[in-house]
């Protein structure tokens, strides 16, 4: 039996977001913990962890090091993926995914050192950037086009749902055992680390009931196959359907003229023609890691604490944020569809950019620096307290729901709808490495900067977005509504120069391709009339 509902396929195949999400809140959960504070304790006395009943924990560059270990192997699992699912498939290469992950997280958990605990990270993580990097791809290839923002966008609420689950099976385990260095249990957070290879398990034996995706079956020149499955998820399995004709001779055509290339390797998106769309997908993600989010997610602990909230009080508060999060991410993955994807990046963005100057001006007007041998810890380097420390907590939650419908969305639907099929696979793995490369700089900066640069470290990622949103405006051009094959045209130019492609601010969505997947012929053909009258006076785009 094989499932195709659209739905059904998507909802499964994001659960492999959902492990990133998992590492992400384990992380952040047992920053402060005091079991994970003494076991891995470097304070002043080192082991047998007794310096003093508040154990001191990592030192800032190690706790920066062991966070930006998954990030690490993330950044190789997302190179490596484009591989594997050129090999043996999209489907397949979810699947092993999960058996790495599974792997690593018997690591985990079993941790002895910090070296044994670095190593099972960087086993998560080949397994975080194969799914981060493949689950796009998978359902870009399958989804129809008015609604591929939304079946992409899933992969961010399955993120998000992975750190507030993660989030708050750490906090029920953080009871678990003393609350000081001479009766703590690792239990605490052995147990949660150990219970985030439940999902990987599920997920293996789900996608079992999927399909292949039809685009590399095509690829395989398996073509009845291709057919079926595009007949099934598109057309209720008719072969007949109007958008399956359609969209199977789109495919056929793209296959053709890609044969021409022969064997592809990750030279062929630096070529001429292709290293414009490159660089494109490779700083849609990068810049959805120099947002600040991330560092948020994973250092939100210290941000409380210098806010005030510590303890008990520091979990729950950071927990607010992972439920706005997942809430706020709802919108997202339907504004991108209506929207559009530049109008979505655009606007988050610009909220961005504004909370972190915001932040960085309470910090830096209103907190006081705590002198190194007072903190708690090195990296909870100011204080604040007062309407002040509540206007910090309301701008980092408002930050989350900035980033939550915009960027976390977008990035991950974004490139794979950049390039053609021969090259998506790499393409796409090539643009989340970069995601997993800034990831690992700024995990193993971050606690560094707070430790040193304090309130300025907010004024770097208020810059950062800035600096996306002008990007965005002048060089990511709109995919929405448009066939995977169509988008293809938007970076063949008009007018005959050269690799120049249409300027992004001009491209729109377009609407015909949504008629037709209804089976309205008459309807698509009025909206390609309507878009040809509308950009007249134009250079003609993609979408007419």
């Amino acid at each position: 039996m094989v499932v195709g509902n659209i739905y059904v396929i998507a909802a499964v195949s994001v659960v492999g977001g959902g492990l990133f999400g998992f590492d992400i809140s384990s992380m952040s959960a047992q920053l402060d913990e005091n079991s994970y504070k003494c076991y891995f304790n470097q304070g002043p006395n080192g082991p047998p962890f007794n310096d003093d009943l508040d154990c001191s924990g990592l030192s800032s560059l190690r706790q920066g090091g062991v966070t930006a270990a998954m990030a690490a192997g993330s950044w190789l699992g997302a190179l490596i993926s484009g591989l594997i699912s050129d090999r043996v498939g999209r489907k397949y290469a979810i699947m092993t995914g999960c058996v790495i992950w599974v792997v690593g997280s018997i690591l985990i958990c079993a941790s002895q050192d910090i070296a044994m605990l670095c190593v099972g990270r960087v086993i998560n993580g080949l397994a975080v950037g194969i799914e981060s990097a493949q689950v796009p791809v998978y359902i870009s290839e399958l989804a129809p086009p008015s609604k591929r923002g939304r079946f992409v966008g899933l992969q961010q609420w399955a993120i998000t749902w992975g750190i507030l689950i993660m989030y708050y099976i750490s906090y029920g385990c953080s009871f678990i055992g003393g609350s000081d260095s001479t009766n703590y249990s690792t239990a605490s957070w052995r147990v949660p680390w150990g219970l985030q290879m439940l999902p990987a398990f599920g997920l293996f034996f789900a996608m079992m009931l999927l399909p292949e995706s039809p685009r590399w079956l095509a690829r395989m020149d398996r073509w009845e196959e291709a057919h079926d499955i595009l007949a099934l998820v598109h057309g209720k399995g008719d072969r007949n359907h109007p958008f399956v004709a359609l969209e199977l001779q789109d495919i056929r055509d793209m296959c053709e003229q890609e044969r021409q290339f022969g064997n592809v390797t990750y030279f062929d998106l630096f070529a001429p023609h292709m290293i414009n769309r490159t660089i494109i997908g490779l700083f849609t993600q990068i810049w959805s890691q120099m947002t600040g989010m991330n560092v948020m997610m994973y250092y939100i602990s210290y941000v409380f604490a210098m806010a005030g909230y510590t303890g008990n009080s520091g979990l729950l508060s950071s927990s607010v944020e992972y439920v706005i999060n997942v809430f706020m991410t709802l919108p997202g993955i339907f504004w991108q569809d209506r929207w559009g994807r530049r109008p979505t990046m655009l606007v988050g963005a610009f909220l961005m950019s504004a909370l972190m100057f915001a932040n960085a001006g309470i910090l830096g007007g209103k907190a006081y620096i705590i002198p190194l041998d007072q903190r708690s810890s090195p990296e909870e380097s100011m204080s604040l307290t007062g309407p002040s420390a509540k206007a910090l907590v309301a701008m980092t939650y408002l930050f989350v729901a900035s980033y939550a419908p915009t960027w976390g969305p977008a990035s991950w639907t974004y490139p794979p709808e950049l390039f053609p099929l021969r090259l998506r696979g790499k393409g796409t793995s090539m643009a989340t490495s970069g995601n997993w490369a800034f990831n690992t700089a700024l995990g193993l900066f971050t606690p560094s900067a707070f430790e040193n640069i304090t309130w300025k470290t907010y004024i770097l990622f208020g810059v950062f977005n800035a600096c996306a949103f002008i990007h965005v405006y002048f060089c990511f051009p709109e995919t929405a509504g448009k066939t995977l094959e169509e988008i293809e045209a938007i970076f063949e130019d008009p007018n005959g120069i050269k690799y120049l492609g249409t300027p992004a601010w001009k491209t729109r969505k377009t609407r015909a391709t949504v008629a037709l997947e209804r089976g309205d012929v008459e309807t698509a053909k009025a909206e390609v009339a309507r878009e040809e009258m509308a950009y007249s006076s134009e250079p003609k785009t993609a979408t007419q």
